[in-house]
């Protein structure tokens, strides 16, 4: 089978097999099988919605890449946000160094960078599945969505179910899920197709007008807006101000009241710009367990 291959240059400090570890621990990716050495998996890019495989390895300064079809500019462009390469991530260290706890975090893993979803479209969907359920539960559900309506492409000599492009699950229905959840998803499928759920459109505005834009749509509340525009998008510099699970982190390390309000963390976030997606991401990784139980509207 012919293969296309290319590398992505790191700017900045990068880790690849961070990544890899994360990834094995991640319950959105647990589907997916893994050596160690490479990050392989399917997806539609927003760019055409068509399905391709992939496989990224390390490489000198940065990962080489391998699809199943030629990619442009738009998909190698996906690919880097996917791993949060698509970002300077030069100043990132510089922001340890005046805060020694985020620095602590930064020490113990070096060149760890946020791991996207493959798209904002398919970050929306998993925090629609997942809402009122546990991971290990949503994740066997987005499989099997996947197995079903998704297209099959082939990496490394494995077979990977692709998740479905919006257009295939804007009529769908029998997805296993609440009729609600589904109804919510046909709108989503709607607002990818119109291009508002992408990342190119989410990137294009300013986080906190993003976020609104987000928390518009159906289904989508203030968590799974964060989820969609930091770990979908892959927004560099966003705070949603509002999650419970990192400002419990947040206020163990540094020490803030119980009763601290909203602002209160959004302020010291804002000693991370322009990197926030990433020290909260930090934080969130280094704290990381795989949650079974009800996760209500965080789907981390």
């Amino acid at each position: 089978m012919t293969s296309f291959g290319f590398t992505i240059s790191a700017g900045g400090p990068f880790d690849f097999g961070a990544s890899l570890r994360f990834v094995e621990d991640w319950p959105a990716t647990s589907a997916l099988p893994s050596d160690g050495r490479a990050l392989r998996f399917g997806f539609c890019p927003e760019t055409d919605w068509l399905p391709i495989g992939v496989s990224v390895t390390a490489a000198p300064g940065g990962v080489a890449v391998t699809t199943t079809r030629p990619a442009g500019a738009g998909i190698r462009g996906e690919v880097a946000r996917i791993l949060s390469l698509d970002v300077d991530g030069s100043g990132f260290a510089a922001l340890g160094e005046a805060d020694p706890v985020l620095g602590d975090l930064q020490r113990r893993s070096p060149g760890l960078r946020p791991v996207c979803f493959w798209s904002p479209w398919e970050a929306a969907c998993w925090a629609m599945i997942v809402q009122r359920s546990s991971m290990l539960i949503a994740a066997r559900l987005k499989q099997r969505i996947a197995e079903r309506y998704g297209a099959t492409v082939a990496v490394d000599g494995r077979e990977h179910a692709v998740f479905p492009p919006p257009v295939t699950l804007l009529e769908a229905g029998g997805l296993g899920l609440p009729a609600q959840k589904e109804e919510w998803i046909r709108g989503l499928a709607r607002a990818a197709l119109d291009g508002v759920l992408t990342a190119e459109h989410l990137r294009s505005l300013a986080p906190e007008q993003a976020l609104a834009e987000l928390r518009a749509l159906p289904g989508v509340g203030p968590f799974s807006a964060g989820l969609i525009l930091i770990r979908g998008a892959g927004a560099p510099d966003a705070f949603p101000g509002d999650e419970p699970r990192l400002f419990a982190i947040l206020r163990e390390v540094y020490g803030l009241p119980e009763d601290a309000p909203a602002v209160a963390y959004r302020k010291l976030a804002d000693h991370w710009r322009p990197y926030r997606s990433w020290a909260s991401f930090l934080f969130r990784a280094a704290t990381y367990q795989p949650v079974r139980g009800n996760l209500g509207d965080e789907p981390r």
